[in-house]
């Protein structure tokens, strides 16, 4: 998905989760700022199906649950809310909140052009203040191509690039697949 700032007045959460039910998009709400979000190419919609699909499947009966793109994130200790394309929780902290999960263990950005450039800096930035999250997967709608930021048992975050025939492995869920798997039947192009 991808945020664009409009013109709003500044909200405490409280008022931005009642004035949200009132609209008809959704917006994420960064430091009291509401940011629409608009839609994203097909190729993007049809790859965060599959990885909701795929990560529900896996984890049936695990007591963890899958989150697609109308699921918050609430970002640990600012109560900063967005929208990530698929999540994962585990964490039973979540199971008690019913409009968003704040510990998830994995979250997923298909990138586009125009979100590219904050999916990797200033909401990564935010994202890594949880201390649950363990695997944050950026994924290419364009090309054959991944990149998965991975927090290791010392706590650091390492990056794997991932592409045509590799095998993924999202330790946070201890799931592996092939790359292509999510990119099956997709015609892939460069967004214009």
């Amino acid at each position: 998905m991808i945020a664009a700032k409009e013109i709003y007045p500044k909200l405490t959460p409280e008022e931005y989760f009642v004035w949200e039910e009132k609209q008809l998009e959704k917006h994420e709400y960064i430091d009291g700022q509401v940011y629409a979000m608009s839609s994203g190419s097909v190729n993007h919609g049809r790859i965060a199906i599959r990885f909701t699909a795929m990560f529900d499947a896996h984890l049936e009966g695990s007591g963890c649950m899958t989150g697609n793109s109308d699921i918050k994130v609430n970002i640990v200790d600012i109560n900063n809310y967005t929208y990530p394309d698929a999540s994962v929780t585990c964490d039973d902290r979540d199971k008690i909140t019913p409009n968003y999960f704040t510990y998830p263990c994995l979250i997923v950005e298909v990138l586009s052009d125009s979100t590219e450039a904050y999916d990797r800096g200033d909401k990564f930035r935010m994202y890594r203040q949880n201390q649950v999250l363990q695997d944050y997967l950026l994924v290419s709608a364009t090309r054959i191509e991944m990149d998965l930021y991975h927090k290791n048992d010392a706590g650091e975050w390492t990056i794997v690039n991932y592409q045509e025939g590799d095998i993924i492995e999202l330790k946070s869920i201890n799931l592996s697949f092939p790359v292509e798997q999510v990119y099956r039947g997709l015609i892939l192009t460069p967004e214009s």
